[in-house]
């Protein structure tokens, strides 16, 4: 059985009102107008809404429980019109954000309760991935930024790049490990060191092999590999192990228990809509990783 919505609501007035004339004066009309409209949704139900007593009409336990089903409608209808004012005017929408994992925590999340806060209205939405599975996203239109480096995106895609952090990469150690103690490392040093590694296929993965390469390190021994950043800060933290990551990203997770030693470069860039950055440069000397490193960005395009 199909009711009338707008009969609902004004019988929800009606209750409210407590009487038919004081609901018509509240709606905008007149009380045989009204009278006529919850004759018909009787009509419609089969069964009254209403009890005389006297000349007094009072909401039976049919009415009331149809009146609280209208006092919904009308919020829904107050919510809908208050939102399309909101849009309106431009104070309300909506923000896909996609990101790395180890971005998208500790590092974004102050920023993204700013935002809240600033903009109550409007709806956040994050969500993770690793850097080919971003690009996807970006692709299917499932985010409208993404915070990831500039080999997110080519030239071609026709992006606005706009750079956010030298986030260098370095080596990451416990407090104590051997290698917090060597002025300068050396390749074989790190040859010589337990590693762990980052999930294959992801970009960390793939920039500390090639700065491995091109600082002459021949070979890595690696006895764990993981995509989550929280084992990897935990087991680091008790370990002889050591990883690589990006500082300026991972630093709002960093303990008093864990080290950083040398650094590379990389940026944190933020993308927006689709397409992939340019690809990263490697500038890493061979004689030694204390220096430099590998060379990329993290900003924002659009």
């Amino acid at each position: 059985m199909k009711l009338d919505p707008k009969h609902l609501a004004q019988l929800s007035v009606i209750v409210e009102a407590g009487s038919f004339q004081t609901a018509a004066d509240r709606l905008g009309l007149t009380q045989p107008a009204l009278s006529r409209n919850m004759k018909a949704l009787e009509v419609r139900l089969g069964a009254a809404l209403f009890n005389r007593e006297g000349r007094r009409s009072v909401p039976n336990t049919l009415g009331i429980r149809l009146a609280r089903n209208g006092q919904s409608i009308r919020l829904a209808e107050e919510q809908a019109s208050i939102l399309a004012d909101q849009s309106a005017k431009g104070t309300v929408g909506e923000l896909r954000i996609g990101a790395p994992p180890i971005v998208a925590g500790r590092f974004l999340s102050s920023a993204t309760a700013g935002f809240i806060r600033e903009n109550p209205n409007c709806v956040v939405e994050m969500r993770t991935g690793l850097v080919h599975e971003l690009r996807t996203m970006l692709e299917r239109g499932q985010v409208d930024v993404v915070f990831g480096p500039k080999s997110l995106a080519e030239p071609s895609d026709g992006l606005d790049y706009v750079p956010l952090i030298d986030d260098r990469v370095g080596i990451l150690c416990r407090t104590g490990h051997l290698l917090t103690s060597r002025k300068r490392v050396m390749p074989s040093d790190l040859e010589a060191q337990v590693w762990l590694a980052h999930s294959r296929g992801s970009l960390l993965r793939q920039q500390t092999e090639a700065a491995m390469i091109a600082s002459g390190v021949v070979s890595m021994h690696i006895v764990c590999e993981t995509d989550s950043i929280r084992s990897v800060l935990e087991i680091i933290a008790d370990t002889d192990l050591i990883t690589t990551m990006p500082r300026a990203t991972t630093e709002p997770y960093l303990a008093r228990l864990i080290f950083f030693r040398c650094w590379v470069q990389s940026r944190l860039d933020l993308q927006k809509k689709t397409g992939l950055l340019p690809p990263r440069r490697v500038d890493w000397p061979p004689d030694g990783v204390a220096n430099h490193g590998c060379h990329g960005s993290f900003g924002v395009a659009s």
